[in-house]
């Protein structure tokens, strides 16, 4: 069961670049002898600063070089700019003076990156900079390294406590016979690291985790684990971590077997759990009995795996999207949305979205409308939407950067919504990020992430800043964390 779950997604490695270009004779670029404007130019030298800001321009030299390292002041030829970084601003197609010249440049980091000028008729006369440490500016937004989780992880969870830590739980990963973890680490904003706690009392991944905020003083603060799936297949079992105590204990279980389900806290203190399972069924946990009760309505779509649930200001919830089946490849992606009464318990029909998606996002704004964006309908869609709750329709809004899918977004203090990582099936998996600005309803891009990431965590601390764990880079499960601010 777990392979068929697992977005199975095959990435090429990426290539390291060279310090610095090999021995060539320079062709119609050079003459031949011992003076500077007659020597063989064999490969370039490329300076520039060690540390440099987020999307602020700095400057690089570029020198022509002989194989005993000295400038060819003979120099004629042209010099292309390429960068590690894909978002990096560089100069166009240019001349040196003299063998020599100076050019700006500036990186979307933050990390270490490279630039590297190469002449367009002789790719063997080429040169790399040293790593440039690319700091994330305090004035400007962008992400900065954090410290390492305990453990690689991808399709797990992580939930921002009442005290201000951050659980995170679960996962899938190369760890052991199965892969799928049991483990549980709290991130700690205050200085940036994470420590194990207490293990869950199943391993899981694609499961839920919801901070109980409402009922009995015994559940406050408490937070519900659902379903899942591990190498035994689906799971019906939930639990109950204690912060107080750095435990888990296992509560009621679920009426149906559920993955790739949703979970979602409601203002009367129960939790909606929708989607993930074959059949129609929803179901409500209660706090102050600990147990599940299916919903006196069920679904109007059954299946719906890989939807979003979004609870909207009125108290009702939007149920989106999805597949029909838990097998991607036999699965029909769905436009369908229902809406989620809890004083009747029952679901209805809304307007149909206007893009087939699954893998896709779903962000409240503060005006009351949804954000959907990306996901899958036999590509990666690049496309979004906004859901109107007085109109009970779906409109399309500005295109991302890029195509996305298991990627995240997160509504910000200041009410933009931050889009960042997912897969594309053109590109792979992508450390460039976003933001929905609901003045325009249009994306900007903003600075990329450390690390490309797909299937991973997006947290809004209290402080505003955002956490990013774990997930899929290219070369597989990473244990990496970075904060947005």
């Amino acid at each position: 069961m777990k392979s068929s779950r697992l977005l199975a997604v095959s990435v090429c490695a990426l290539c390291a670049l060279s310090a610095c270009g090999g021995g060539a004779s320079g062709g119609g670029n050079n003459g031949g002898g011992g003076s500077g404007s007659s020597r063989v130019a064999t490969h370039f030298s490329v300076t520039a600063p060690t540390t440099a800001s987020v999307s602020t321009f700095f400057g690089i030299t570029v020198l022509a070089l002989d194989a005993s390292n000295r400038t060819v002041t003979g120099y004629s030829g042209t010099v292309h700019f390429t960068s590690s970084d894909p978002q990096a601003v560089l100069s166009g197609d240019s001349t040196l003076t003299n063998g020599a010249g100076t050019f700006s440049a500036s990186l979307a980091g933050p990390g270490s990156e490279t630039i590297t000028a190469t002449d367009t008729l002789t790719s063997t006369i080429t040169g790399s900079s040293s790593a440039i440490d690319v700091e994330t500016n305090s004035n400007i937004h962008g992400f900065h390294p954090t410290g390492d989780m305990g453990f690689e992880r991808e399709l797990h969870t992580a939930t921002l406590l009442a005290d201000g830590k951050v659980l995170i739980t679960g996962g899938a990963n190369n760890t052991g016979n199965t892969g799928i973890l049991e483990t549980a680490e709290i991130f700690d904003p205050a200085n940036g690291t994470f420590t194990p706690t207490g293990a869950m009392t199943t391993s899981r991944f694609s499961h839920t985790a919801t901070l109980l905020a409402h009922g009995p003083a015994a559940t406050n603060g408490k937070v519900l684990i659902t379903g899942g799936g591990n190498d035994s297949g689906d799971l019906a079992t939930a639990e109950l971590f204690d912060p107080a105590t750095g435990t888990f204990t296992a509560t009621g279980a679920m009426k149906e077997m559920r993955s790739e389900h949703t979970a979602m806290l409601l203002a009367n203190g129960k939790v909606l759990v929708a989607g993930g399972t074959d059949d129609n069924v929803a179901e409500l946990f209660d706090p102050a009995t600990g147990a599940f009760a299916s919903t006196t309505g069920a679904l109007i779509v059954g299946g719906r795996w890989g939807c979003t649930a979004t609870l909207l200001k009125d108290g009702t919830v939007l149920i989106a999207g999805g597949r029909d089946d838990e097998n991607v490849f036999n699965a029909f992606t769905l436009n369908n949305a229902e809406l989620f009464n809890p004083a009747t318990g029952t679901f209805t029909a809304t307007g149909l979205m206007t893009e087939f998606r699954y893998g896709h996002t779903a962000a409240l704004l503060n005006n009351g409308k949804v954000l959907l964006a990306g996901g899958i309908n036999g590509n990666s869609l690049q496309d979004a939407e906004l859901f109107d709750p007085t109109t009970g329709t779906f409109s399309v809004t500005g295109l991302m950067s890029t195509a996305r899918s298991n990627h995240t977004a997160t509504l910000l203090n200041d009410g933009t919504v931050l889009v960042a990582g997912g897969f594309s099936f053109v590109t792979g998996i992508t450390a460039t990020a976003d933001v929905f600005d609901t003045a325009t309803d249009m994306f900007v891009p903003t600075g990329r992430m450390g690390t490309a990431r797909s299937q991973h965590t997006a947290t809004r601390l209290n402080d505003g800043r955002v956490l990013m764990t774990g997930g899929a880079d290219p070369g597989g499960f990473i244990r990496t964390a970075e904060l947005y601010k």
